[in-house]
Formats: structure tokens, sequence, C-alpha cells
């Protein structure tokens, strides 16, 4: 398990090497800032640090994100929903069509999209509802619907509804078409960079087909889902990284340390002017750095956990 050093050993381990007896204000604050800089840095280095890296964590996809209410329908129709389950047959909904629920950051809400019993998509909210191990949602009630479907041919999908009426007012929905896995999921560590994505749990037993994806600013992006009934994919990721180290800090990298101090040196030479000294002891944190990089090879995370494989299958649209 990954080690913390704590920054008074980083501050000490810096005066030795610097031969300084004490810091003034001015340097802690300088020294604080080259901590902060040099996690940074070697965090960017690699993404197979341990401390920061989770392997087939699963995780919700939304395929579809909503905006457009306002104060005359909902606000909270705005946000991504996820699929929910398949409705049983009943007074509020038509028995094995999907149901999505709304879902930013949690497991459920009471924020749905189904079809009606009159064959339309609507958005309500306030609606009791639950699904069971096999996937069937029931219902309690159709809640506050605040958008129906008006289009004279019902669609089958969501994203090919044409008109939504709203409930009042003259809003217009907008459906935004997408498989998404956000950068935070409620209960779930913050994602800072998405490595692999896969269909099934990996590193289990059998191998575990991957997907495509991009990236952007919402958070990852999969391509060519198998079912689109899908509700969730095993993700490789890297923490987010949320450095912000004070002379109060226990929990510094200890893997980074080295790296930290020598990091250091060479800014305070650099702020004194002696470049030579600056330049040399910049050259030793690197030499620090490639050794804890060079550990990171002998721990296969770079070959085995994200390191992919080109082949056949995988080079074909899933």
């Amino acid at each position: 398990m990954p080690s913390d050093s704590t920054f008074v050993e980083v501050k000490n381990a810096f005066q030795a090497i610097a031969g300084l007896e004490s810091l003034t204000a001015a340097d802690e604050f300088f020294l604080t800032s080259s901590v902060n800089r040099a996690v940074h840095r070697a965090y960017n280095e690699s993404d197979s640090w341990p401390r920061y890296l989770v392997v087939g964590e699963e995780r919700l996809l939304f395929p579809y994100k909503l905006s457009g209410g306002d104060s005359l329908t909902s606000t909270l129709v705005n946000q991504n929903f996820k699929f929910f389950g398949l409705a049983e047959a009943g007074t509020v909904s038509i028995g094995g069509t999907k149901v999505y629920n709304g879902a930013d950051g949690l497991a459920t809400s009471n924020t749905l999209i189904y079809k009606n019993t009159g064959n339309a998509w609507v958005v309500a909210t306030n609606v009791t509802s639950s699904v069971n191990s096999s996937g069937i949602v029931s219902f309690g009630d159709s809640g506050t619907v605040q958008y129906t479907e008006t289009d004279t041919i019902k669609n089958d999908a969501v994203e090919d509804v044409k008109i939504w009426n709203p409930r009042g007012g003259a809003s217009k929905l907008k459906v935004l078409t997408q498989n998404l896995i956000p950068y935070v999921e409620g209960g779930s560590t913050s994602i800072g960079e998405f490595l692999r994505i896969y269909r099934s749990k990996p590193f289990v037993n059998n191998s575990a087909l991957e997907y495509e994806f991009y990236v952007d600013s919402l958070g990852c992006n999969v391509l060519n889902l198998r079912s689109s009934t899908a509700h969730s994919v095993f993700v490789n990721y890297k923490k987010e990284l949320t450095t912000n180290y004070t002379p109060d800090s226990t929990d510094i990298p200890s893997e980074f340390v080295d790296y930290i101090i020598y990091t250091a040196l060479s800014d305070f030479y650099t702020g004194d002017g002696q470049a030579e000294k600056a330049a040399l002891a910049a050259n030793q944190a690197n030499a620090m750095l490639d050794i804890e990089l060079l550990r990171l090879d002998k721990k296969a995370n770079n070959n085995t956990i994200n390191k992919r494989f080109s082949t056949y299958v995988n080079r074909q649209a899933r």
C-alpha cells in the first residue's frame, strides 16, 4: 500500500540537503508552492501510480441529457438520465417499454422518462416507483407530468420525439443523446483521467471486451454500446488529483518525496540566481522520478492494466 510522508519530513530533508538551519516565512511559502507543483508534475508522468489507479470499477451510463425545463414546468428535468428498467403493465405505463431515471450523481431519483398508456413519452417529476432485481419498474403513481410527446405517430425512442408539449408556458425541451460516464458520480471517487472502458468486470476470470471512447468536458463518451438497455460499464481510471498541501499536511505521497525535494531545491537555487546549481538539482529530481517510474514498470501496471493490445477483434466496431 502506498505510504505517506508529512510536510515536516519533506521540509527537514530539504533543509538538510540545502544546508539551511531554518526557513524564513518567505522560504516556507515558496517551499509549499514547490511541493504542490512537483506532486502535480509527478502525477502527470504516469497513469499507473498505484495510489491513483482504480481498475474495473462499475460506473453508471447516462444515455440522455435533458434541458429546457423552467419555473413553469420544472428545472428538475434538467439533468442526465440513465436506463432504469422496463415498465410493468399497469395504469401508468405500457408494459415492457423502457424507463429512464434522472440520476445526476444519484443512484435513483423521482424524475422519470417513460411511455404512458397512450403510447406517448412523458417526462414526469415526483414519480413514486421502484425497480426489482429483474429490472422491472413498478409505478405507484404517474407523478407530475412536465412534458408530453404530441407527435401524431408516436416514437419508439426518446431522441426521435419531435414535439414535446410542456405542462405550462412555452419552454422547449431539448434531448441530447449520449452514452456518458460523468467525471463525478455520487458515492464514488472523482475521475481525473479515463484509461480503459470494459463491457464486463475485467481481470477476474475471462478476458473482458473493451469499448472505444472519447473524452470531453462532461466526461467519457462510450462508442458503439452493445445494448440500448446497458446501464453501466467498468472503468479503469486515474483518480482526480486535488493537491493543496500545506505545512500541516501529513499525506504527501512518499514515492514522490525525493523528486519533490530536489525540485524544491532547483526552485530555491533558481530564485537565488544560481542557475548551474538549479540545473544540477533539476537533473537529480528527474533521476529520482525515473527511479519511481522504473518501479512501475517492474510492477507491470503499465503493460497489464493500462496497455491495450491491438488485435483484429478490438479494432472492429462493436
